[in-house]
Protein backbone atom coordinates (compact mmCIF):
# COMPACT_ATOMS: atom_id res chain seq x y z
CA UNK A 1 0.00 0.00 0.00
CA UNK A 2 1.42 3.49 -0.90
CA UNK A 3 2.45 5.79 1.89
CA UNK A 4 3.30 2.89 3.83
CA UNK A 5 5.99 3.07 6.74
CA UNK A 6 9.33 1.65 5.89
CA UNK A 7 11.10 -1.08 7.71
CA UNK A 8 14.39 -0.27 9.23
CA UNK A 9 17.10 -2.66 8.37
CA UNK A 10 19.21 -4.84 11.67
CA UNK A 11 20.60 -8.12 12.13
CA UNK A 12 17.92 -9.53 13.29
CA UNK A 13 15.49 -8.78 10.13
CA UNK A 14 13.22 -6.37 9.10
CA UNK A 15 12.18 -3.72 12.18
CA UNK A 16 10.37 -0.47 12.80
CA UNK A 17 11.53 2.24 15.72
CA UNK A 18 13.52 -0.43 17.02
CA UNK A 19 11.23 -3.64 17.21
CA UNK A 20 11.21 -6.45 14.72
CA UNK A 21 8.05 -6.95 12.50
CA UNK A 22 6.48 -10.08 13.48
CA UNK A 23 5.78 -10.24 9.51
CA UNK A 24 9.47 -9.86 8.26
CA UNK A 25 8.36 -10.28 5.04
CA UNK A 26 4.97 -7.83 4.97
CA UNK A 27 4.54 -4.32 4.99
CA UNK A 28 4.50 -2.26 8.25
CA UNK A 29 0.53 -1.53 7.89
CA UNK A 30 0.54 -5.60 7.80
CA UNK A 31 1.84 -6.29 10.93
CA UNK A 32 -1.24 -6.85 12.82
CA UNK A 33 -3.30 -4.98 15.35
CA UNK A 34 -1.07 -5.96 18.19
CA UNK A 35 1.49 -4.31 16.18
CA UNK A 36 -0.28 -1.36 15.20
CA UNK A 37 -1.54 -0.76 18.98
CA UNK A 38 1.93 -0.74 20.64
CA UNK A 39 4.54 0.75 17.62
CA UNK A 40 4.22 5.24 17.58
CA UNK A 41 2.60 5.33 14.03
CA UNK A 42 2.12 9.13 12.35
CA UNK A 43 -0.26 11.15 14.42
CA UNK A 44 -2.90 11.05 11.59
CA UNK A 45 -2.93 7.49 11.37
CA UNK A 46 -3.32 7.46 15.66
CA UNK A 47 -5.98 9.39 15.38
CA UNK A 48 -7.61 7.35 12.97
CA UNK A 49 -7.67 4.80 15.47
CA UNK A 50 -8.59 6.36 18.69
CA UNK A 51 -11.87 4.97 19.85
CA UNK A 52 -12.43 1.88 17.43
CA UNK A 53 -11.50 -0.64 19.83
CA UNK A 54 -9.58 -3.71 18.92
CA UNK A 55 -11.88 -4.22 15.41
CA UNK A 56 -10.87 -1.25 14.11
CA UNK A 57 -7.65 -1.26 15.26
CA UNK A 58 -7.34 -4.61 13.19
CA UNK A 59 -9.61 -2.66 10.15
CA UNK A 60 -6.94 0.33 10.19
CA UNK A 61 -4.22 -2.19 9.82
CA UNK A 62 -5.65 -4.54 6.97
CA UNK A 63 -3.42 -3.47 4.04
CA UNK A 64 -3.18 -6.34 2.62
CA UNK A 65 -3.33 -7.03 -1.27
CA UNK A 66 -7.09 -7.25 -2.06
CA UNK A 67 -7.39 -4.21 -0.59
CA UNK A 68 -8.22 -1.17 -3.63
CA UNK A 69 -8.95 2.40 -4.23
CA UNK A 70 -12.30 3.09 -4.60
CA UNK A 71 -12.58 5.74 -7.19
CA UNK A 72 -15.67 8.63 -7.53
CA UNK A 73 -15.31 6.90 -11.55
CA UNK A 74 -18.21 5.64 -13.27
CA UNK A 75 -20.04 2.34 -12.72
CA UNK A 76 -20.35 -0.90 -14.70
CA UNK A 77 -23.04 0.68 -16.73
CA UNK A 78 -22.21 4.74 -16.86
CA UNK A 79 -19.73 7.16 -16.51
CA UNK A 80 -19.90 9.27 -13.43
CA UNK A 81 -18.26 11.95 -14.97
CA UNK A 82 -15.04 11.83 -12.02
CA UNK A 83 -11.48 12.24 -12.72
CA UNK A 84 -10.32 10.14 -9.81
CA UNK A 85 -10.43 9.49 -6.03
CA UNK A 86 -11.83 11.54 -4.19
CA UNK A 87 -12.06 15.61 -4.28
CA UNK A 88 -10.66 16.02 -7.27
CA UNK A 89 -10.92 20.49 -7.39
CA UNK A 90 -10.66 22.40 -4.65
CA UNK A 91 -13.12 25.07 -2.86
CA UNK A 92 -15.41 25.68 -0.09
CA UNK A 93 -17.48 22.21 0.68
CA UNK A 94 -21.14 22.75 -1.05
CA UNK A 95 -23.99 23.88 0.99
CA UNK A 96 -26.84 21.25 0.96
CA UNK A 97 -29.87 20.78 3.12
CA UNK A 98 -29.58 19.20 6.21
CA UNK A 99 -33.07 16.99 5.40
CA UNK A 100 -36.04 16.39 7.65
CA UNK A 101 -33.88 13.79 10.09
CA UNK A 102 -31.27 15.66 11.79
CA UNK A 103 -32.15 16.26 15.15
CA UNK A 104 -30.25 19.46 15.32
CA UNK A 105 -33.15 21.69 16.93
CA UNK A 106 -34.26 22.21 12.80
CA UNK A 107 -37.71 20.99 14.44
CA UNK A 108 -39.03 18.89 17.85
CA UNK A 109 -35.83 16.91 17.96
CA UNK A 110 -32.55 17.65 19.46
CA UNK A 111 -29.89 15.26 19.72
CA UNK A 112 -26.96 17.65 19.76
CA UNK A 113 -27.55 18.54 23.96
CA UNK A 114 -27.74 14.52 24.90
CA UNK A 115 -24.96 12.82 26.64
CA UNK A 116 -22.78 11.10 25.25
CA UNK A 117 -23.21 12.34 21.34
CA UNK A 118 -20.04 13.49 21.19
CA UNK A 119 -17.92 10.46 20.47
CA UNK A 120 -16.18 7.94 18.02
CA UNK A 121 -17.45 5.19 17.21
CA UNK A 122 -21.53 6.28 16.20
CA UNK A 123 -22.24 2.30 15.77
CA UNK A 124 -24.95 2.11 18.60
CA UNK A 125 -27.32 3.89 20.35
CA UNK A 126 -25.56 6.76 22.99
CA UNK A 127 -25.83 4.37 26.17
CA UNK A 128 -23.89 1.88 23.81
CA UNK A 129 -26.64 -0.89 22.89
CA UNK A 130 -28.61 -2.17 19.62
CA UNK A 131 -24.85 -1.92 17.63
CA UNK A 132 -26.24 -1.94 13.85
CA UNK A 133 -24.85 -4.03 11.18
CA UNK A 134 -23.31 -3.24 7.96
CA UNK A 135 -19.65 -3.16 5.92
CA UNK A 136 -17.68 -0.76 8.56
CA UNK A 137 -16.16 2.14 7.25
CA UNK A 138 -13.65 4.15 9.07
CA UNK A 139 -14.49 8.45 7.80
CA UNK A 140 -12.08 10.74 8.92
CA UNK A 141 -12.97 14.40 8.01
CA UNK A 142 -10.19 17.04 7.70
CA UNK A 143 -11.66 20.37 8.52
CA UNK A 144 -10.17 23.58 6.64
CA UNK A 145 -10.52 27.17 8.05
CA UNK A 146 -10.50 28.78 4.25
CA UNK A 147 -10.70 32.41 5.66
CA UNK A 148 -7.59 31.55 8.02
CA UNK A 149 -5.53 30.99 4.93
CA UNK A 150 -6.46 27.29 5.14
CA UNK A 151 -5.17 26.38 8.11
CA UNK A 152 -6.61 23.20 10.00
CA UNK A 153 -9.75 24.13 11.71
CA UNK A 154 -8.61 23.25 15.26
CA UNK A 155 -11.27 22.67 18.23
CA UNK A 156 -14.21 22.85 14.93
CA UNK A 157 -17.16 20.33 15.55
CA UNK A 158 -18.78 18.22 13.01
CA UNK A 159 -21.98 16.29 13.71
CA UNK A 160 -22.73 13.49 11.33
CA UNK A 161 -25.26 11.24 10.71
CA UNK A 162 -26.93 9.15 8.32
CA UNK A 163 -29.57 5.62 7.83
CA UNK A 164 -28.83 2.41 8.69
CA UNK A 165 -28.24 -0.69 6.09
CA UNK A 166 -32.09 -0.64 5.96
CA UNK A 167 -32.45 2.56 5.02
CA UNK A 168 -33.59 3.68 8.30
CA UNK A 169 -32.75 6.86 10.73
CA UNK A 170 -32.98 6.30 14.47
CA UNK A 171 -35.29 9.23 16.09
CA UNK A 172 -37.38 9.18 12.91
CA UNK A 173 -38.10 5.99 11.34
CA UNK A 174 -40.70 3.76 12.51
CA UNK A 175 -40.04 1.14 14.84
CA UNK A 176 -36.62 2.79 15.77
CA UNK A 177 -37.81 6.10 16.90
CA UNK A 178 -35.98 5.47 20.56
CA UNK A 179 -32.66 4.45 19.22
CA UNK A 180 -29.82 7.51 18.36
CA UNK A 181 -27.28 4.97 16.41
CA UNK A 182 -25.22 6.36 13.69
CA UNK A 183 -25.51 10.51 14.89
CA UNK A 184 -22.22 11.74 16.82
CA UNK A 185 -20.17 14.66 17.13
CA UNK A 186 -16.14 15.22 17.13
CA UNK A 187 -14.09 18.04 17.88
CA UNK A 188 -11.20 18.59 15.45
CA UNK A 189 -7.64 18.44 16.38
CA UNK A 190 -4.64 20.68 15.91
CA UNK A 191 -4.55 18.88 12.36
CA UNK A 192 -8.25 19.71 11.87
CA UNK A 193 -9.27 15.84 11.85
CA UNK A 194 -11.85 13.73 13.58
CA UNK A 195 -12.26 10.31 12.72
CA UNK A 196 -15.80 8.37 13.24
CA UNK A 197 -16.42 4.20 13.13
CA UNK A 198 -19.50 3.77 11.21
CA UNK A 199 -20.98 1.58 8.31
CA UNK A 200 -21.48 1.95 4.59
CA UNK A 201 -25.19 3.13 4.37
CA UNK A 202 -27.89 1.60 2.72
CA UNK A 203 -29.77 3.05 -0.41
CA UNK A 204 -33.35 4.28 0.21
CA UNK A 205 -35.60 5.18 -2.58
CA UNK A 206 -35.24 8.53 -4.29
CA UNK A 207 -32.19 9.46 -3.00
CA UNK A 208 -27.80 8.30 -3.68
CA UNK A 209 -26.70 7.35 -0.82
CA UNK A 210 -25.12 9.45 1.10
CA UNK A 211 -23.68 11.17 4.71
CA UNK A 212 -25.21 14.33 6.41
CA UNK A 213 -22.73 16.55 8.18
CA UNK A 214 -23.30 20.19 9.79
CA UNK A 215 -20.17 22.20 11.30
CA UNK A 216 -20.31 24.51 14.11
CA UNK A 217 -16.75 26.51 15.39
CA UNK A 218 -16.90 25.13 18.56
CA UNK A 219 -18.18 22.78 20.77
CA UNK A 220 -20.05 25.63 23.18
CA UNK A 221 -21.71 26.61 20.16
CA UNK A 222 -22.86 22.76 18.78
CA UNK A 223 -26.10 22.99 20.64
CA UNK A 224 -28.43 24.18 18.05
CA UNK A 225 -28.68 24.26 13.89
CA UNK A 226 -28.98 28.11 14.43
CA UNK A 227 -25.22 27.74 15.21
CA UNK A 228 -24.17 25.88 11.67
CA UNK A 229 -21.27 27.22 10.25
CA UNK A 230 -21.53 24.54 7.17
CA UNK A 231 -23.87 22.40 6.25
CA UNK A 232 -22.93 19.21 3.38
CA UNK A 233 -23.60 15.83 2.70
CA UNK A 234 -20.94 13.45 1.21
CA UNK A 235 -21.88 10.67 -1.36
CA UNK A 236 -20.53 7.38 -1.71
CA UNK A 237 -18.81 6.22 -5.08
CA UNK A 238 -20.75 3.71 -7.55
CA UNK A 239 -18.20 0.93 -7.56
CA UNK A 240 -18.00 0.65 -3.74
CA UNK A 241 -22.20 0.74 -3.82
CA UNK A 242 -22.25 -1.83 -6.28
CA UNK A 243 -19.85 -4.77 -3.85
CA UNK A 244 -21.21 -3.86 -0.62
CA UNK A 245 -24.43 -4.01 -2.09
CA UNK A 246 -24.46 -7.66 -2.95
CA UNK A 247 -24.31 -8.46 0.84
CA UNK A 248 -27.38 -9.48 2.10
CA UNK A 249 -27.52 -6.82 4.83
CA UNK A 250 -28.38 -4.24 2.44
CA UNK A 251 -31.11 -6.64 1.20
CA UNK A 252 -33.56 -3.95 -1.81
CA UNK A 253 -30.22 -1.47 -2.01
CA UNK A 254 -29.62 -2.62 -5.25
CA UNK A 255 -32.78 -2.02 -6.68
CA UNK A 256 -33.64 1.37 -4.89
CA UNK A 257 -30.43 2.71 -6.31
CA UNK A 258 -31.34 1.79 -9.64
CA UNK A 259 -34.02 4.34 -9.06
CA UNK A 260 -32.15 6.90 -8.45
CA UNK A 261 -29.42 6.14 -11.36
CA UNK A 262 -25.62 5.51 -12.17
CA UNK A 263 -23.80 8.36 -11.16
CA UNK A 264 -23.76 10.83 -8.77
CA UNK A 265 -24.90 13.53 -10.42
CA UNK A 266 -28.44 11.87 -10.95
CA UNK A 267 -29.47 12.32 -7.46
CA UNK A 268 -31.54 15.65 -7.00
CA UNK A 269 -29.13 16.92 -4.42
CA UNK A 270 -25.80 15.90 -5.76
CA UNK A 271 -26.28 16.60 -9.12
CA UNK A 272 -27.30 20.75 -8.15
CA UNK A 273 -23.62 21.73 -7.66
CA UNK A 274 -19.98 20.71 -7.65
CA UNK A 275 -20.37 17.00 -5.99
CA UNK A 276 -17.03 15.82 -6.38
CA UNK A 277 -15.99 18.40 -3.63
CA UNK A 278 -18.35 15.71 -1.99
CA UNK A 279 -16.85 12.02 -2.40
CA UNK A 280 -14.26 11.16 -0.28
CA UNK A 281 -11.45 9.12 -0.88
CA UNK A 282 -11.73 5.27 -0.09
CA UNK A 283 -9.65 2.51 0.24
CA UNK A 284 -10.91 -1.32 1.46
CA UNK A 285 -13.33 -3.96 0.47
CA UNK A 286 -16.54 -4.84 2.03
CA UNK A 287 -14.89 -8.05 3.59
CA UNK A 288 -12.68 -5.94 5.87
CA UNK A 289 -14.11 -2.79 5.46
CA UNK A 290 -13.31 0.84 4.04
CA UNK A 291 -11.28 4.24 5.15
CA UNK A 292 -12.33 7.39 4.05
CA UNK A 293 -10.91 10.84 4.25
CA UNK A 294 -12.72 13.99 3.08
CA UNK A 295 -11.20 17.41 2.93
CA UNK A 296 -13.92 19.95 4.16
CA UNK A 297 -13.11 23.57 3.44
CA UNK A 298 -15.09 25.88 5.27
CA UNK A 299 -15.32 29.61 4.43
CA UNK A 300 -16.93 31.88 7.92
CA UNK A 301 -17.36 34.71 5.56
CA UNK A 302 -20.31 33.25 3.91
CA UNK A 303 -23.63 32.26 4.84
CA UNK A 304 -24.21 28.78 6.09
CA UNK A 305 -27.67 28.75 4.27
CA UNK A 306 -29.10 25.42 3.47
CA UNK A 307 -29.09 23.97 6.91
CA UNK A 308 -31.91 23.99 8.96
CA UNK A 309 -34.92 23.74 6.28
CA UNK A 310 -35.56 20.65 6.82
CA UNK A 311 -36.62 20.74 2.61
CA UNK A 312 -34.53 20.75 -0.93
CA UNK A 313 -32.20 23.95 -1.86
CA UNK A 314 -33.75 26.12 -3.44
CA UNK A 315 -34.42 25.31 -7.30
CA UNK A 316 -34.83 21.49 -6.17
CA UNK A 317 -38.31 20.25 -6.66
CA UNK A 318 -39.82 17.89 -4.13
CA UNK A 319 -39.08 14.65 -6.90
CA UNK A 320 -35.56 15.89 -6.73
CA UNK A 321 -35.40 14.84 -2.78
CA UNK A 322 -36.86 11.62 -3.32
CA UNK A 323 -39.01 9.09 -1.06
CA UNK A 324 -39.09 8.02 2.28
CA UNK A 325 -36.68 5.25 3.87
CA UNK A 326 -37.84 1.94 4.21
CA UNK A 327 -40.46 1.34 6.92
CA UNK A 328 -41.71 4.84 7.08
CA UNK A 329 -39.53 7.50 8.53
CA UNK A 330 -41.98 10.28 8.42
CA UNK A 331 -40.65 13.75 9.90
CA UNK A 332 -41.76 15.08 12.87
CA UNK A 333 -44.85 17.16 14.07
CA UNK A 334 -43.29 21.01 13.70
CA UNK A 335 -41.29 20.10 10.53
CA UNK A 336 -41.79 22.41 7.98
CA UNK A 337 -45.11 21.22 6.12
CA UNK A 338 -44.36 20.10 2.78
CA UNK A 339 -40.93 18.63 3.26
CA UNK A 340 -39.73 16.59 0.47
CA UNK A 341 -38.86 13.42 3.01
CA UNK A 342 -36.00 10.80 2.73
CA UNK A 343 -33.28 13.24 2.48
Amino acid sequence: MSNSPVPDPSPQGPAYEGRLLPRPDDEVIDQGAGFDATTILSRRRILGMVGLGVGGLALAACGSSDTKVIDAGSSTSASSGAGGAGSTSEGEIPEETNGPYPADGTSDLNVLTESGIVRSDITTNLDGSGAVAGVPLALTFKLIDMAGDDAPFEDAVLYAWQCNAQGEYSMYTSGVEDDTFLRGMQVADADGELTFQTIVPGCYQGRWPHIHFEVYPDLDSATDVSNAIATSQLAFPPKLLERVYQLDAYAGSTENLAGVGTKISDDGIFGDGDWKLEVPTFTGNPTKGYTATLDVAIDTTTDSSSGGTGGAPAGSSSGDAGGPPPGGGTPPSGAPEGTPPGQ
